[in-house]
């Protein structure tokens, strides 16, 4: 007897997050399981089993063992969730040929009692759905009691469209296990809602624990504790000091571990040493904390070992259901009065508002929440991830995303965890709020060494790209940063880019309209009242141009020459934009260059905190235009319509999916130019038809089959694309001329296999690429075809999926853009844009694609003819957001 089989596709294992934010490990199952599965099954209730297996079966019998954990991960899959050590959830699929159904499979799983309503069911339903996909099965079924209703609304819960039949007792399901659109939206709703959970429970905690808590003031313990206090935290707060240590701190009660803590803990701030943080793991994991927050360094920052022990951290952290901010983390804070929650080590955070901040470095963290309260702009709530080796900017989206106390999102970008998955969840939530990102120097976003990024830094013009394709505004400072969220948070958005500027300086007041004119405004009109205007015309002049229907947004500067009743004026600004009717229009000001927002230009809101309305002043007209500028921006995006699934003929996802899959191996490689050719044409792609040859009589009969005139071609690569085009013998129109070329590139390159192609309408040449990097995921150029062009860096480039706005975007940005729009006879601009929607839903919808490039292109006036095609398939990649939602 052979040994059975225990390996499985790695990347069928994987960290998922239950309903209520609890992490959850599946994996596939071994022999090695047999115990744990025992176990579990010991431990279901009588109903359980029952319902699972209809009829009462107390115990597994041996053999029956056997045959559950011995899986060939192809015609029978079985994947347990696991939870602290210990099996929580079983579901598995065996095939159905011996039926005459050779591409369904029945279905079917089982979740222990104390978890049952956790949504387990529709998570392994999910990823054994993805492992049969993979393996040629297109249906599922299974058999149901019919007194076991819940797990009819399983499949359907799991976005399923299922079809019934009763037979008695049981119910027969069957369902289509293809995604749809229906299906990946119920999924991404999951997701979203389980990772805000998550980050709730996180951010709105019952309880805290503070390890490492000290008397001394100069530890990081007690200025958590101190910070923790002072806010007022509405929970009870736990001290954590060790044995023998102090029995107070701050005049509260201290525990020497974790577990002596008599009631519950939400939230453990860890302060220790790297070298104790296993202990203090193990006491955690055994209370049931939900999620720490780890402010200790020693860990990835500190090299290689350090590194690893990160990683372990983490690993055993989500192994035992928990979440994990940092290592090396700034901490946490919910200014909600409900919550009132400083968990950091920022000696000033701003007061409560609606201004939500995501950022790594703790350091950095500090001087953002110095500056945002010196901005008078109020957070709602803060989180400095650190390292980041679990919860990242991702999932703190999500929480944002459902957060009705957060209008607006900063982020301070130092690299993205999984590039695909951020662009999804950015796409969505821009819609509804908008996201302020600052970039952290150049190639911050990419990871040193990663082929094709110069000097191992990311091309800054590529992120910007890829950002403003989620919507996401892109800013350069900390100063930009918080200028764009102040008129972000206190005014509306411009319904156009019509923008009215009023001073009391015609100097200054031309500087804000230079610059707006700069940043994408249209200046309709500029007012100078003269140095000595009163606060009543200054008022009159606001309100007309806020009542004039020709414009969108007012820019105010007033800086008197000599002094005067600063309030006075403040208050008639103010007076006159509340009174303006609707709709309401933004209004930004230069008020005696003062930052922030003056007093006379506040609205009074809760604990002293500004309101939405009140005015910000900038200390320069350029940033005041420049923030009213990106706020046009993020109003243009907003109106762009929603991204609709593209609507592509002639695309046959199956054929092109199981070709792919039957042409992998165990490494990544090349298409051959025909199976390339065969896999676009799968997709609506038709490559300009050739032959490759291998004598002059096959040249000659391919040129014939082809019709003239054809074109004869080197295919190794140091003759493709030659400036002086030796590689090629171009309009040929008859049999001895094909001959002649097929003798003379044969004997010029060496080649052993030539390329006989009919030729394409003479048009202008273009190169389209898809590429996979390590920072933002499958990643689309376009450009002009060509060296000159490629050492110019003239390209464009999005993230996949491309949406239409994204093709058009793609095909206009490159600046000899006008050399493929323009001149007397404009490219086919349709059909290039529809060639790259085609190519882009070949990458996203299937993964096992790591590269594609067509070049060139010949773009001629009806029509965009593919050339030459290469094509790259291999495993696909971790960082992929694809298939089963998970953590990452």
């Amino acid at each position: 007897m052979t040994e059975p089989d225990t390996r499985f596709p790695a990347h069928w294992a994987a960290d998922v997050l239950a309903t209520d934010g609890g992490v959850v490990h599946l994996r596939p199952i071994t022999p090695a399981d047999a115990d744990a599965l025992v176990k579990f099954h010991e431990g279901l209730s009588e109903r359980t089993r029952y319902l699972r297996y209809f009829g009462p079966t107390p115990t597994l019998p041996p053999r029956e063992v056997v045959r559950m954990t011995t899986v060939d991960y192809k015609n029978r899959v079985a994947i347990l969730a696991w939870l602290g050590g210990e099996v929580i959830a079983m579901g598995l699929y065996e095939g159905l040929a011996s039926a005459g159904k050779p591409h369904s499979a029945e279905v079917a799983f089982v979740v222990a009692d104390a978890h049952q309503g956790r949504g387990l069911g529709p998570i392994l339903l999910e990823h054994l759905a993805g492992a049969a996909a993979e393996n040629g099965f297109t249906e599922f079924e299974a058999e149901v009691l019919s007194e076991n209703p819940n797990m009819v609304a399983v499949f359907k819960a799991a976005g399923y469209q299922v079809e019934r039949s009763f037979d008695g007792s049981t119910v027969h399901v069957e369902f289509a296990i293809d995604p749809t659109d229906a299906l990946t939206a119920v999924r991404n709703a999951r997701e979203r809602a389980s990772e805000a959970r998550s980050i709730a429970n996180l951010l709105r905690p019952q309880s805290v624990a503070v390890i490492g808590a000290s008397v001394d003031p100069k530890k990081v313990g007690h200025v958590l504790l101190e910070n923790i206090i002072a806010a007022g935290f509405t929970g009870p707060v736990y001290p954590v000091n060790g044995p023998g240590q102090a029995r107070a701190v701050r005049g509260i009660r201290t525990y020497a571990s974790v577990s002596d803590i008599p009631d519950p803990v939400d939230l453990a701030v860890v302060a220790v040493p790297a070298a104790e943080m296993g202990d203090v793991l193990d006491d955690c994991l055994a209370k049931g904390v939900k999620t720490l927050v780890v402010v200790s360094s020693g860990f990835s920052d500190q090299g290689d070992e350090g590194l690893a022990a990160e990683r372990g951290l983490a690993e055993q952290v989500r192994a035992h259901g928990m979440r994990l901010v940092g290592p090396n983390a700034l901490g946490v804070a919910n200014n909600d009065p409900e919550i009132a929650l400083n968990a950091t080590l920022a000696p000033r955070i701003p007061a409560h508002g609606r201004v939500g901040f995501f950022c790594q470095s703790g350091a950095l963290g500090i001087a953002i929440l110095d500056t945002a309260a010196q901005r008078q702009l109020g957070l709602s709530t803060f989180v400095s991830a650190g390292n980041r080796a679990d919860v990242s900017g991702n999932d703190v989206l999500q929480y944002w995303d459902t957060d009705d106390a957060t209008d607006v999102i900063l982020l301070y970008l130092e690299s993205f965890g999984n590039p695909r998955k951020f662009s999804r969840i950015a796409r969505r939530v821009t819609r509804s709020k908008p996201i302020v990102a600052i970039k952290s120097g150049r190639g911050a976003m990419t990871r040193v060494g990663e082929y094709g990024e110069r000097h191992g830094a990311v091309d800054d013009r590529i992120a910007q790209m890829l950002l403003a394709q989620a919507g996401v505004l892109q800013v350069d400072s900390l100063s930009d940063l918080f200028d764009t969220a102040t008129v972000l948070a206190y005014q509306p958005l411009p319904a156009g880019p019509r923008t009215a500027v009023i001073g009391n300086s015609s100097v200054i007041a031309s500087l804000a309209a230079y610059t707006g004119r700069s940043v994408g405004l249209d200046i309709t009109s500029l007012r100078d009242l003269g140095p000595t205007v009163s606060s009543h015309d200054l008022a009159a002049a606001v309100s007309g141009a806020l009542a004039d229907e020709a414009v969108d947004s007012v820019i105010v500067v007033f800086v008197p020459p000599v002094a005067v009743d600063a309030a006075e004026y403040a208050r008639a600004i103010r007076h006159a934009a509340d009174r303006a009717g609707e709709p309401a229009k933004p209004v930004v000001s230069t008020f005696l260059a003062v930052e922030g927002i003056p007093d006379g230009l506040s609205v009074d809101g809760d604990a002293g905190v500004p309101a939405r309305g009140s005015i910000p002043s900038y200390p320069t007209p350029e940033r005041a235009a420049r923030a009213l500028g990106q706020s046009w921006r993020y109003a243009q995006w907003r109106e762009r319509p929603e991204v609709p699934e593209v609507d592509l003929a002639g695309v046959d996802i199956e054929h092109a999916r199981s070709f792919v899959r039957e042409a992998m191996g165990e490494d990544v490689r090349d298409l051959s130019a025909p199976e390339a050719a065969t896999l676009l044409g799968w997709y609506g792609v038709d490559v300009v038809p050739f032959r490759e040859v291998h004598t002059m009589h096959e040249a000659s009969a391919a040129a014939r089959e082809l019709g003239f005139p054809v074109a004869v071609k080197a295919t190794s690569p140091e003759w493709i694309g030659r400036l002086d085009r030796d590689g090629a013998r171009l309009d040929l129109s008859d049999a001895t001329s094909v001959v002649t070329a097929f003798s003379e590139l044969s004997a010029l390159t060496g080649d052993s296999v030539l390329q006989v192609q009919k030729m394409a309408p003479k048009g202008l040449g273009l190169s389209i690429e898809v590429s996979e990097t390590s920072s933002f995921g499958p990643v689309m150029s376009f450009g002009l075809s060509g060296t000159v062009f490629d050492r110019l860096g003239d390209r464009s480039y999005r993230a996949i999926p491309l949406s239409v706005e994204d093709a058009r975007d793609l095909i206009g940005e490159p600046r000899a853009a006008d050399l493929l729009l323009g001149g007397d006879e404009p490219a086919d601009v349709d059909a290039v844009s529809d060639l790259l929607l085609r190519v882009s839903a070949l990458v996203d919808q299937i993964p096992e694609i790591r590269g594609v490039e067509l070049n060139p292109v010949l773009a001629s006036a009806n029509a965009a003819s593919v050339l030459r095609a290469r094509i790259t398939i291999g495993p696909v990649p971790t960082l992929a957001d694809t298939g089963p939602r998970r953590l990452g």
